[in-house]
């Protein structure tokens, strides 16, 4: 069997409805998640930023104890359709809903408070609060999704240096 094929990177405005997708999102990932669960569920990603362009795929991240202590929630999830892929195996469990080539969601699940955590929280929020470094983001990913429309990792592979460089502006990195 072949695997996969993954859908093409199109980033569309921001959409009013991505922060309900969220909610309804987290409200069923709490109760299957509450063995698990060692911080909040979180809206992360760019469909977490007012007017910000994005992938229309809603990017969530959960606080767990532990990566070996969450296991058990990789069949829960399973039973609520996402399907697990190993990404970044050393600091998440990472899976997306309903399938690898067709997504709506991504959910991230990190050890609470690691520097996975704080990195993705302070992205999103210097997003939400810097007008000028969410306009330059926005650019680049607009950029980005054309000459990587076929390619979901190089796009992503891409954004990192800005990625990091606010990152570094913030100070959050860890060595």
């Amino acid at each position: 069997m072949a695997p996969e094929r993954e859908a093409p990177v199109y980033v569309l405005p921001y959409d009013l409805k991505w922060p309900a997708l969220f909610e309804t999102e987290r409200v069923l990932l709490a109760n299957a998640l509450r063995p698990w669960l060692r911080g909040p569920i979180e809206h992360v990603g760019s469909t977490a930023v007012t007017d910000m362009p994005a992938k229309p795929v809603i990017d969530i991240m959960a606080g767990v104890e532990s990566l070996e202590a969450s296991r058990g929630a990789l069949d829960v999830l399973g039973e609520l359709g996402y399907v697990y892929a190993p990404y970044r195996t050393d600091v998440m469990h990472w899976f997306c809903k309903p399938s690898f080539a067709e997504r709506t969601h991504h959910l991230h699940l990190v050890p609470f408070r690691s520097l996975v955590w704080d990195e993705r929280l302070g992205f999103r929020d210097c997003l939400r609060s810097d007008p000028a470094v969410a306009h330059e983001y926005a650019a680049l990913k607009y950029h980005l999704a054309e000459i990587h429309r076929l390619d979901r990792e190089a796009y992503t592979d891409a954004k990192g240096a800005f990625i990091a460089r606010v990152l570094d502006t913030l100070r959050i990195r860890r060595p």
